[in-house]
């Protein structure tokens, strides 16, 4: 009876310390250590929220940066992939209208140059990054939209991208969408600035 009582206890200690007060201590040192990075680090501009930096969303318009595929639709509630094999047909038939996709709406482009995350979704589905190159293939379409010098493109690309931290842990050589193509739609903001003070002369 001694030895069951003693057992008793020791659970509802350990419930206590690593059920309640362990989590607790861990979200307000992360509070601290990386403040609103459990709300997804929310992005507002002209205190209109517009996305979070940590949540991958929707991007297929021609003129802006496309973002990674998702599995369950960027919805943030509903995380998760497709958990199909490399060999399921579903997944190659996924990957093979993508890559179509992409093909009709960046000519000149080859399948050979697809980044494997433009045809793919994350395990997440929330993937809020494409890889340099991912961004790189798609300068062509969007400067001919947006009338915009490819070389600025590419130098937005390279402003906006992120090395592995510390350069040793993580990915490197990464974009985030939703930061990369708010700065495209302020660059053609500043050029019809420009443009209307020249007309205007």
């Amino acid at each position: 009876m001694k030895n069951f009582k003693s057992s008793i206890i020791l659970a509802l200690i350990t419930i206590v310390i690593f059920g309640a007060l362990y989590p607790l201590a861990m979200t307000g040192l992360g509070g601290i250590i990386a403040p609103n990075a459990a709300e997804g680090k929310p992005i507002y501009k002209n205190e209109t929220l517009i996305g979070y930096e940590n949540v991958g969303q929707s991007f297929y318009s021609d003129k802006y940066f496309w973002s990674r595929p998702s599995a369950v639709d960027y919805d943030a509630s509903s995380t998760g992939g497709s958990n199909y094999g490399n060999q399921n047909p579903e997944l190659l038939k996924q990957i093979e209208e993508r890559s179509q996709k992409l093909l009709v709406h960046n000519p000149g482009l080859s399948k050979a140059d697809i980044p494997v995350e433009l045809i793919t979704a994350s395990g997440s589905g929330l993937d809020p990054h494409i890889s340099k190159q991912a961004a790189l293939i798609q300068v062509n379409r969007i400067a001919e939209i947006r009338g915009i010098v490819k070389e600025d493109l590419v130098n937005l690309i390279n402003k906006y991208n992120e090395d592995a931290f510390l350069g040793l842990f993580g990915p490197k050589d990464i974009v985030n969408v939703l930061k990369l193509n708010i700065a495209l739609d302020q660059i053609n903001a500043e050029v019809a600035f420009t443009n209307r003070i020249k007309n205007s002369k």
